[in-house]
């Protein structure tokens, strides 16, 4: 675990930078600069960028991680690589082609209220190839273990870029038209940054001649299309669905209560990043023991890192939604809660989805994949639109199908490989997390009315009073109980307890 945990640590820095500065971009500076009418419209174009991603990427970013280790001459290697660099275009090009059918089917599909979106489809396109592509170079960085550049322009690069058009905006510099016209303009810009890192990391000689097992490659893209990004487009899903009901400006709402559940995942991020390629080489080289010590290290320092990070949301989200601008955005508690509890419980399965998605069985992932997109989609019929649970019911269906799926992919790991996540420690963890909750979610400190340009900024002084007593019991609890050897002995060079 040297090369994860160094790594990880380096990786981790960057994704909780780039979360600070998405904080602020989010609950300050998008709502108070744009408006929640043209933050949702922003929110849309890139969770609908999201959801084509998958397909007009084709799994090449997957498929390299599961391949690239198996080969042995660099030969081979080159010739895999230049097989999978025009995959993408397959799809990309006639999809380009057809845009105006895709166009109109994206009209069709919103409220009368919400035709703004028509001048804008075009930049979901452009965003879509630029994500696939940034994808397939990032790919390319992590089976040669170097993931730190690629983590700063996937998490950093567009956080600074929106951060510093919105402040253009405020100034008047641009209109807020312009400004969904230069983000697009910053996917082009860090997807050429992206392809020529990654062709200085690795310089491959291009070959026309395919590798041996190309249809196995072709085979094994194809199943992973939609099952290795099922996951992460399903908060996408419900973004894309709200203004087929409701007013765009709902999609901004929404979107702030669930960035603020999903910040607890952002260690799981930067350790996937570098175990996706270690748990493909130990599966390769049929190590079986290597791949449960990392199932179970990773299930145990992210349920505890995730732990302390779901417990300072919660704990806190009643003050963070009292400092938003719009009345609008208040009400989310229970979004927030449902979204965290979906990524605690991703993170306490460490990595069971590398270990599916890079093993023989990977094929299970096409159905998991599918079968998580349509639950989600008709449960948020059921929910948003029939029983009009509000976006409650949005992040409802999301929890059920986050627990239901990955519950199936636990049993599914343990029947084919006789392995859990599971140890002694993993349910002293989970009571530690469960007793803080119930301890510290029902109150606050009293603290007295205090305001700044007829603000009141006494919730910030409440959440940083809560949030110190939490962290120091909490990492007192974890650390007497060793629920992390390597956690411990980190601790245990700078500290003596």
């Amino acid at each position: 675990m040297g090369i994860v945990l160094k790594q990880s640590f380096k990786n981790t820095i960057i994704i909780y930078l780039a979360f600070l500065i998405g904080g602020v971009n989010t609950i300050i500076f998008y709502p108070e600069f744009l408006g929640s009418k043209f933050y949702g419209l922003v929110v849309y174009l890139l969770s609908t960028s999201n959801i084509i991603m998958p397909f007009l990427a084709f799994g090449v970013h997957f498929t390299m991680v599961k391949f690239f280790s198996s080969y042995e001459t660099k030969e081979q290697k080159d010739r895999f690589l230049s097989s999978l660099i025009f995959l993408p275009l397959l799809i990309a090009l006639p999809l380009g082609f057809l845009w105006d059918y895709f166009h109109q089917l994206i009209m069709n599909r919103v409220t009368e209220g919400n035709k703004n979106i028509e001048s804008y489809t075009f930049s979901i396109y452009i965003i879509s190839v630029c994500c696939a592509y940034f994808e397939f170079f990032y790919s390319w960085t992590k089976v040669q273990l170097n993931t730190v550049f690629g983590n700063v322009l996937k998490e950093l690069w567009n956080r600074v870029v929106v951060m510093i058009l919105l402040l253009f905006v405020f100034l008047e510099w641009i209109t807020k038209i312009e400004f969904i016209y230069y983000l697009t303009y910053a996917y082009i810009l860090r997807t050429i940054v992206m392809m020529f890192y990654a062709f200085k990391v690795y310089m491959p000689k291009f070959h026309l001649k395919l590798p041996d097992n190309f249809s196995e490659i072709i085979k094994y893209s194809a199943y992973i299309i939609l099952a290795g990004s099922a996951g992460a487009i399903l908060l996408d899903i419900d973004k894309n669905m709200i203004p087929n009901k409701d007013t765009i400006e709902k999609v901004a709402y929404y979107t702030v209560a669930v960035f603020m559940g999903s910040f607890i995942e952002a260690p799981s991020r930067a350790m996937t990043q570098i175990l996706q390629p270690l748990t493909s080489k130990s599966l390769n080289d049929s190590d079986i023991g290597e791949v449960e010590n990392l199932y179970k290290k990773s299930s145990i320092n992210l349920f505890l890192v995730g732990g302390l990070f779901f417990l300072l949301v919660n704990c806190g989200v009643h003050e963070l939604f009292k400092l938003m601008p719009e009345k609008g955005y208040a009400g989310g508690e229970l979004v927030v809660l449902m979204i965290s509890i979906a990524k605690l419980y991703t993170m306490f399965l460490g990595n069971n989805g590398a270990i599916i998605g890079n093993s023989k069985f990977y094929r299970i992932t096409l159905p998991l994949g599918i079968g998580m997109a349509l639950s989600v989609y008709f449960m948020n019929k059921l929910f948003y639109f029939k029983l009009d649970f509000g976006t409650d019911g949005l992040a409802l269906a999301t929890l059920i199908t986050i627990l239901f799926f990955n519950t199936v992919k636990l049993f599914f790991v343990k029947s084919k490989f006789l392995i859990t996540p599971f140890t002694d420690k993993s349910w002293k963890m989970f009571v530690i997390i469960l007793v803080l909750f119930c301890s510290f979610y029902f109150w606050n400190f009293s603290v007295p009315k205090v305001e700044i340009f007829n603000r009141d900024i006494s919730p910030i002084f409440n959440l940083i009073l809560k949030s110190i007593l939490i962290t120091v019991l909490y990492l007192f609890i974890v650390i007497k109980f060793s629920i992390s050897n390597q956690i411990n002995s980190i601790v245990r060079r700078y500290i003596k307890l």
